[in-house]
């Protein structure tokens, strides 16, 4: 890993470099300008005051976090008073623009930052494979999905038209989707597509992998993440199904978790234990609010232990494990994945025990309370028998431990030639990474 760095550094230009240290300069006259401002009005209470204030608002969205009731009023009070304070106090001594320059700085560095990280190579996309259309395409949509898409788009209509057999989700009572699909397979399907939620499309991926049949996506559900991943069109779903006609075959891996398949992700810990609750699918937010607390402090739930190839991680809060990497712009492993054939799983692991390791969060790699890994194989394991786990967004209880792998190129996709694609990601603003950038010496090796 370290050797990787290095060449990376190694091989930054001398624009990057130079992006760097101007990144890193603004971020000092960042820091610099309030201070040199207010040392000129010879009021230090006041700058004091400002650090004050960013700690107490720190402290303040953490304690709102971690506890229920009158406390997590008060902290919600504090997070919102302690800014507003200093915001009065700067603007009554006329200082109300340091604020402002300090914040320009601030978001100068940001972006220079991020434009000197994102020279960096990116990755290749995933190889396309021509091949000639389905001649019994199979689709199976669910009309609630999505808040309705498969009505609104005429999504059932217009794949009949271009020769698909179509079944709704209609009930009466709960439709096994997985039997659906081998059903289908049996009766000669040569295709199979999905329009609805990452969990369906899951089900049916399992059963098209199984049978060595391409899976067409149709983007209907309510996120879409793995449409998202494929470079499909999220805002109109029939655009997928071009795919029918002119489309191409993208080779991806499959990740499989207690024999079931998953395209997305598994979440333990924290966000799984929420999901879990019965009350969730009808208060949100409510449901969230109440179990975050017991949860990130450790005193509810099952204490974790995940494991990736030699690394241990004891305890964390959360843990999410993808098929293939997420795109590191996002710290909740939601952002997007620019392949899904690089044949391993990704791991976030979050363990946090304190305000200064929440905030932590926010830089990404470098964070003590985050750990990003790849590796073939997760398992985790906990102190209890059994322990809920979020699969592409459905909540399932499974037996400890829990073993998680992935299946290179075990699925085909068919996806429409024409498609708005996957934007290359977003660099995390890496601090660390960036002062090493601009102290790279040409030729050096990052040395």
């Amino acid at each position: 890993m370290v050797t990787t760095e290095q060449e990376t550094l190694g091989r930054a230009t001398v624009a990057q470099r130079w992006l760097a240290r101007l990144g890193l300069v603004a971020a000092a006259a960042a820091v610099l300008v309030p201070l040199l401002a207010i040392g000129f009005k010879g009021s230090l209470a006041v700058a004091i005051t400002g650090v004050v204030g960013l700690a107490l608002t720190a402290a303040g969205v953490w304690w709102a976090l971690t506890h229920k009731g009158l406390v997590r009023w008060l902290a919600v009070a504090l997070a919102v008073l302690a800014p507003l304070v200093v915001l009065i106090l700067y603007t009554s001594r006329d200082l109300l623009w340091v604020v402002l320059v300090a914040f320009a700085l601030l978001a100068v560095a940001v972006v220079v930052g991020r434009a000197a990280l994102r020279g960096d190579p990116t990755p290749e996309k995933m190889r396309e494979h021509d091949v000639p259309p389905p001649s019994r395409p199979y689709l199976i949509m669910n009309p609630r999905s999505g808040g309705g898409k498969v009505t609104r788009f005429g999504l059932k209509d217009k794949a009949e038209a271009l020769g698909a057999q179509v079944a709704l989700l209609e009930g009466p009572g709960t439709v096994d989707v997985a039997e659906l699909a081998r059903a289908a397979v049996a009766n000669g399907a040569d295709l199979l597509g999905v329009a609805g939620g990452d969990g369906t499309q899951a089900l049916v991926a399992g059963i098209a992998a199984e049978h060595n049949l391409p899976l067409l996506v149709i983007s209907a559900g309510t996120r879409n993440h793995f449409a998202l991943d494929l470079g499909l069109d999220r805002e109109d779903p029939s655009r997928c199904l071009d795919a029918l006609t002119d489309g191409v075959e993208l080779q991806i891996d499959l990740g499989v978790i207690g024999g079931r398949p998953f395209v997305n992700n598994a979440s333990f810990g924290a966000y799984a234990a929420i999901v879990q609750s019965p009350a969730y699918r009808d208060d949100k937010r409510r449901t969230t609010t109440e179990m975050l607390p017991d949860l990130l402090v450790g005193h509810s739930g099952s204490r974790l232990v995940a494991r990736a190839g030699n690394v241990t991680i004891e305890g964390p809060q959360a843990v999410l494990v993808s098929n293939n990497v997420y795109g590191t712009d996002d710290i909740a492993g939601l952002g997007r994945r620019a392949r899904l054939d690089r044949g391993t799983l990704g791991m976030l692991a979050v363990t946090v025990n304190s305000a200064v390791q929440a905030a932590g969060l926010l830089r990404g790699q470098s964070s003590r309370g985050l750990t990003r890994l790849a590796a073939p194989e997760v398992i985790i394991d906990a102190d209890t028998a059994q322990i809920p786990v979020g699969v592409d967004g459905e909540a399932l209880v499974l037996d400890t431990p829990v073993r998680c792998v992935v299946q290179p190129a075990a699925l085909r996709v068919r996806v429409p030639r024409d498609r708005p694609g996957v934007p290359d990601p977003t660099p995390v603003m890496d601090w660390k990474r960036l002062w090493q950038m601009a102290l790279t010496v040409p030729g050096s090796g990052g040395g």
